[in-house]
């Protein structure tokens, strides 16, 4: 019989976010897989694990949000640990994250990719996650040939209950703050916001100067945490981080520094430190990008009709009645403009559509085809397939949950 493995887990997973709860998820996961891992949760592993004297660890290994102190007691102990927290002040440890480079590159991509020439990023300075995610940003949209780029670093809060009117006084300060970086920006402009609380502030602030989100403003922020990139309107676009997988492929590491501890190995090996990175799964586009960006008027208030008129019968038409010219010119604009006819553009909406709702949507294809403005389920697997290459049921599986890797 194996002998019994104790492991802690000190994931701080009283915080409901995905980047604590989702890799708490796979690292149970792998521990499930395993007969004689037994996971502990404890959030005070720092602590718990003996700081001087010959007690001996009360864990075979550490796996989760590692602190210095941490790594220090679990370096005395000559005991096993990967860490998953990207913004910890040690960074010589077993590691598995997010590749926050690629990260924001897939940012600037999906902004880049609507058109966009101006550029802004909303980061938040003392995490090392988003400085690193800023500068991959920055430096993509540079390599574009950007018009313009400008940034800001978010004001940090001491979070104590007993400093709130301090803190508010500071949140006041940092927002004035922003309305002035605001006005610095030339429209239309694509913005990468790290915090989704603050994108919804820089929301309002757009509102109330009459700009819109996202033909003025589009921004990309923070990670996929559904409940409040979807709520409320305008829903925001965010990427999609494999936690669950982080969590995994951490809890495989960790087992395996454990091993090689058990066959009478050193579990820390300072020549060659083993640190993965993986990569983002990809953007899940929502209403703040859900917009060409164009410097012509016309054209603008077109796309906007088109958007908001997915979902009936569209005809050169049609488009060209609510912006009140005729089809010639019309047609004539839209080809300067983006290289396209009015139809096509109407039909690469209708996909990038049913593209978001395939990832973020569980609705049966026949009811996204028909609420997208396509005829029958058919019609739009062959529009489906001809402009991405594959079938929608194939692009749902490709982008479903992180729950593929797990085998």
């Amino acid at each position: 019989m194996q002998r019994e493995k104790r492991v802690a887990v000190q994931m701080g997973i009283d915080q409901a976010w995905k980047r604590h709860t989702g890799i708490f998820a796979g690292i149970h996961d792998y521990a499930r897989q395993r007969d004689n891992w037994r996971l502990i949760i404890d959030e005070w592993a720092d602590h718990t694990l003996p700081g001087r004297g010959k007690s001996p660890s009360p864990y075979d290994g550490v796996v989760g949000r590692i602190s210095a102190q941490g790594a220090r007691r679990a370096r005395r102990l000559n005991l096993p640990v990967v860490n998953v927290w990207y913004n910890s002040p040690i960074r010589d440890l077993p590691s598995v994250f997010s590749d926050c480079e690629a990260g924001g590159r897939l940012r600037a991509e999906h902004l880049l990719a609507r058109g966009f020439r101006h550029f802004g990023v909303i980061y938040h300075k003392p995490f090392q996650a988003s400085r690193d995610e800023a500068r991959s940003f920055e430096q993509t949209v540079r390599e574009s040939g950007c018009d313009s780029y400008s940034q800001i670093a978010e004001r940090e809060f001491d979070e104590s209950i007993d400093r709130r009117s301090e803190n508010y006084r500071a949140w006041q300060k940092s927002n004035r703050a922003l309305d002035r970086w605001l006005d610095t920006l030339q429209l239309p402009v694509g913005l990468f916001i790290y915090h989704i609380d603050t994108a919804r502030v820089i929301i309002e602030m757009c509102r109330n100067r009459g700009w819109q989100v996202p033909e003025d403003v589009a921004i990309v922020a923070g990670t996929n945490e559904e409940t409040i990139c979807e709520r409320p309107e305008p829903a925001l676009t965010s990427l999609e981080v494999p936690f669950e997988q982080i969590g995994f492929e951490a809890a495989r590491m960790l087992d395996g520094l454990m091993d090689r501890k058990a066959q009478g190995n050193s579990p820390h090996c300072d020549d060659n430190i083993p640190v993965m990175f993986l990569p983002p799964l990809g953007v899940v586009a929502r209403q703040s990008t859900d917009f060409l960006a164009v410097d012509d008027p016309l054209v603008r208030q077109a796309l906007r009709f088109i958007d908001e008129n997915l979902h009936r019968p569209l005809t050169l038409q049609t488009v060209a009645n609510a912006a009140k010219v005729s089809r010639r010119t019309l047609t004539s604009r839209f080809r300067e403009k983006l290289h396209r006819t009015v139809a096509a553009e109407i039909q690469r909406l209708r996909i990038e559509r049913v593209k978001r709702e395939l990832t973020v949507s569980p609705r049966p294809i026949k009811q996204i085809a028909r609420t997208s403005g396509f005829v029958s389920q058919r019609t739009l697997n062959e529009a489906f397939r001809k402009q991405v290459g594959c079938s929608p049921t194939e692009f749902r599986a490709g982008h479903a949950s992180t729950s593929q890797w797990r085998k």
